[in-house]
């Protein structure tokens, strides 16, 4: 079973730091010694993904040490806490606990375990791979990763991404963005910036395409352009700023892997992203697209127009805006109705018709819900998402297993409700002794 990041679904919570020690044959890995450990290793990995408070991965915690000791000197058993390292575990796609992946010949495509959680069918799996990476080096289709080089020319020997600036397109590129940049301040005769120099490209590339451009990697020749190197203070090479748009440049004091490098960026996007949309459920399509593409929806089901207005119902959804912006590095959806107007959802979601308004946090691929029991305020929600980013809470499976039909309404226009108008009955065509009397 895969347990999703920050659901609810692993419900056995310990205060614990860490699944694995130094006494351990299981090796920790980490964003600073990952890429010198396993990317540019030409062992065969297996690397599980996992997070302290998850009862699953405590529970596998003694198989993957067994498979570690049985497989000492033959493949490599590593751990990543990836509750604690994020960056790392997004970087590898990993959106559960635990997730194993196994890092053979192409570091850089690591393939996905989908086999048993005991120790004999990981060390079953791990010699099937190691004979398929062995079969591929007879054949000549793959040289493995002898010394690092490899993986430096196939994976970040390519410089396209990283922007080249200069005293004369540095501010108008930079300064005025509404972007991110980090920039490398280099010198083409230094030994270290050489060194960089693939790492800085490779991870131009993924920060790229997993901002979609919002973060860029850029470089500046420091002994070309002084002007730009004086204003800075630039001292030493390689130096890396961090701009932000309105803010002064901070240097960045992190690792020089690619891993690293990845890594802050992508706490500088989710820092200075903007909060998710807050979706009214107005069709099936905007239900299941959000649900879908996120970990979890954010449901809420508001009282009825008539019993709010507008006002006391934009209260609510300025509470939930506030809890989508203080909650946006989870990359939750978030959605609301009206009551009544989805009354098969409210059901499969354990409302069913009262209590409003109402909250539900909805995991799709597991089709498993958790319902907010405290009020429904900024104090109370927060308290309920703080649960769920730590895996606490109990959880039930949507009504049916599915998503009910979903009604196509009409959005709110933002206005108070109106009651309906009831027609006028005109009795004077009526004779009213004659229908009492045809009744008796």
């Amino acid at each position: 079973l895969l347990f999703i990041v920050g659901t609810v679904s692993c419900t056995l919570f310990l205060a614990v730091n860490g699944l694995y020690s130094a006494s351990d044959d299981v090796i920790e890995l980490t964003p600073t010694n990952f890429n010198k450990e396993v990317i540019q290793s030409e062992s065969l990995w297996l690397v599980e993904f996992y997070a302290p408070w998850c009862g699953h991965c405590q529970r596998l915690t003694p198989e993957w040490k067994k498979a570690a000791t049985a497989l000492k000197g033959v493949v490599k058993v590593g751990a990543v806490d990836a509750d604690k390292h994020q960056s790392l575990g997004g970087q590898y796609g990993v959106r559960g606990f635990p997730t194993i992946k196994i890092f053979g010949a192409n570091k850089n495509k690591a393939e996905d375990y989908q086999g048993g959680r005991t120790s004999d069918a990981i060390v079953d799996a791990a010699l099937s791979a190691l004979r398929s990476l062995v079969k591929e080096r007879l054949s000549g289709r793959s040289g493995g990763y002898s010394s690092g080089k490899q993986s430096r020319e196939s994976g970040g020997g390519d410089k396209k991404d990283v922007i080249e600036l200069t005293d004369d397109s540095f501010d108008k590129n930079v300064i005025n963005s509404d972007d991110v940049w980090m920039v490398e301040f280099y010198a083409p005769w230094c030994g270290h910036c050489k060194n960089l120099e693939p790492e800085w490209a490779a991870a131009a590339t993924e920060v790229k395409e997993q901002t979609k451009g919002k973060v860029k990697l850029a470089a500046v020749d420091a002994t070309v352009n002084q002007m730009l190197a004086s204003r800075y203070g630039i001292r030493g090479f390689p130096t890396i700023k961090i701009f932000q748009k309105g803010e002064d440049p901070v240097d960045y004091d992190g690792g020089r892997t690619r891993s690293d490098i990845i890594a802050r960026a992508l706490d500088l996007f989710s820092d200075n992203a903007p909060p998710p949309e807050l979706l009214e459920i107005i069709s099936e399509d905007v239900l299941k697209s959000t649900c879908d593409a996120h970990q979890l929806c954010i449901i809420s089901v508001l009282p009825h127009i008539l019993d709010t207005g507008a006002s006391g119902r934009n209260s609510y959804l300025d509470v939930m805006l506030k809890m989508a912006e203080k909650y946006k590095k989870k990359m939750w959806g978030w959605l609301w109705t009206e009551a009544g107007a989805q009354s098969d959802l409210e059901s499969s979601l354990g409302i069913g018709g009262f209590g409003y308004p109402a909250m539900a946090a909805v995991n799709a691929r597991k089709m498993k819900f958790a319902l907010l029991k405290g009020s429904f305020s900024e104090q109370g929600i927060n308290e309920f998402l703080r649960e769920l980013s730590v895996g606490r809470g109990s959880t039930a499976p949507v009504g049916g297993g599915a998503f009910p039909k979903i009604h196509s309404v009409e959005p709110w226009d933002g206005k108070d409700g109106e009651l309906p108008v009831e027609d006028d009955i005109d009795l004077s065509d009526v004779d009213l002794d004659d229908w009492d009397k045809d009744e008796l």
